[in-house]
């Protein structure tokens, strides 16, 4: 089981060569790949204002690609906002804290998260 960031779920769909073998092997291996509802607000509000696009809705990809939806919920909201500050990014600390609270290992490219007390895949 892995909880896979943004940006991961973003290099898998454009096969993107920052994607490593690695990266690629884990989310082959993991029979449960989770996608935070926070993923696809992100992505949805980066695309409304022209920072990104993504071909279809992400929703309906998410879905046809075999991921598994991780609602947000009250106690995530609450981890996000009493996480230290090593992070500003408001959909990375939702994503850090759903990994803290759903004991998931999150798949990343950023390096910052190694800051907070979460695993990493």
């Amino acid at each position: 089981m892995i909880l896979v960031d943004t940006q991961i779920l973003l290099w898998a769909l454009s096969d993107d060569p920052r994607l490593t073998p690695r990266m690629r092997d884990l989310l082959q291996d993991n029979d449960l790949r989770f996608l935070s509802a926070v993923s696809i607000w992100e992505i949805e509000i980066k695309r409304a204002v022209g920072k990104l696009w993504v071909d279809g809705d992400i929703v309906d990809i998410a879905t046809r690609t075999g991921f598994t939806a991780l609602a947000i919920t009250w106690d995530h909201a609450a981890e996000a906002g009493r996480l230290p500050p090593h992070h500003a990014d408001p959909f990375d600390r939702l994503l850090i804290a759903q990994g803290r609270l759903e004991k998931l290992p999150i798949l990343t490219a950023d390096e910052s998260f190694a800051a907070y007390d979460v695993a990493l895949a």
